[in-house]
């Protein structure tokens, strides 16, 4: 029985955000969540929040909460108050 190796993913950069504040709107565009990001890619991000969300859920977010500029989301991943988020385009 041969073994093969399996091939080295390379995983996108990531740059720690240590919990930074951000803000987070709902599809109503009127609810807004604080939200910490803890580290962000060029694909995603890994963020904690007390909104309940679900898998599939899509959302806008400001990675400064000072700012208007919102960065459409799907969260791929939830534990408890930690989410992982993909960037949608």
């Amino acid at each position: 029985m041969t073994v093969q190796e399996r091939p080295k993913v390379q995983r996108e950069p990531r740059r720690q955000m240590n919990g930074r504040t951000a803000s987070l709107v709902r599809d109503d565009d009127t609810t807004r969540y604080e939200c910490r990001v803890h580290d962000v890619a060029p694909g995603g991000a890994r963020i904690a929040t007390d909104a309940n969300m679900d898998v599939g859920e899509r959302f806008s977010l400001a990675l400064v909460a000072t700012h208007d500029r919102h960065q459409r989301c799907e969260v791929v991943w939830h534990r408890e108050q930690m989410f992982g988020i993909k960037f949608l385009t």
